[in-house]
């Protein structure tokens, strides 16, 4: 447990550092957030209700598709994982440490993202912040769950790469977090129920915290999870 806990502040010191990271899981969230959060206020007014769920799927999205898998790709890299072995270090603790560290980062985007909104754009925060947090930490820990399956995957950086963003951009596009879905045709509105981000932003938003939005994440974040294992196993 102890060794597990050094790792995981490791991991986070090293995730600090790391230029990537930050870019995906704060600069361009953050950027992109202050930018176009009074664009769409202004644009649709309406939004400042939704703008906050709307911009944190983004930012979460982001960093767990984007940012993680390159990040975990190198962590199973030949050379670091001849490090583990020699260590007896199995290679799943990295994994975990990662895994945990990322969250913890997009959490903090998130806090900042609610707590900027109402103040910058006069956005409406969530009525009840429980069931807002409850549906932000599923929703976090299912797209984390993706992209460790992806980082697994696939260890040639450039696939990864264009991979990533193949999930990310319909993802996000389908979402309805950047207009209505109802404006989408119907083919692309039911392929976008395959990504999490659209469960992900109906589950935050308020009176959206019910067990039809609940289960799908789930068994996305299932699914993702049961590809580690095997995955794993290939690196050794």
């Amino acid at each position: 447990m102890n060794a597990f806990t050094y790792g995981l502040l490791l991991q986070w010191k090293l995730d600090i550092r790391s230029k990537s990271l930050l870019i995906t899981c704060y600069g361009v969230p953050l950027i992109f957030f202050l930018l176009m959060g009074g664009i769409f206020t202004s644009v649709m007014p309406e939004m400042k209700h939704t703008l906050i769920p709307a911009m944190i799927i983004l930012g979460v999205s982001m960093g767990a598709l984007i940012g993680l898998p390159p990040s975990l790709s190198e962590t199973c890299s030949p050379s670091v994982k001849k490090v583990f072995r020699a260590n007896g270090v199995p290679l799943y603790l990295p994994l975990a440490a990662l895994f945990l560290s990322a969250f913890l980062h997009l959490m903090l985007l998130s806090v900042l993202i609610l707590l900027l909104a109402p103040a910058l754009f006069d956005a409406v925060p969530p009525a009840n912040l429980f069931l807002f947090f409850a549906a932000l930490a599923v929703y976090t820990a299912v797209s984390l769950s993706i992209g460790c399956a992806l980082g697994l995957a696939l260890q040639n950086q450039a696939k990864l790469v264009m991979f990533s963003q193949l999930f990310f951009l319909p993802s996000i596009m389908l979402s309805g977090i950047m207009f209505p879905s109802e404006f989408l045709p119907d083919f692309l509105r039911k392929a976008g129920l395959i990504f999490p981000a659209s469960w992900g932003y109906s589950l935050m938003l308020d009176q959206g915290f019910a067990f039809r939005n609940l289960w799908p994440l789930l068994l996305i974040g299932a699914a993702a999870v049961l590809l580690w294992n095997p995955l794993l196993k290939k690196q050794h």
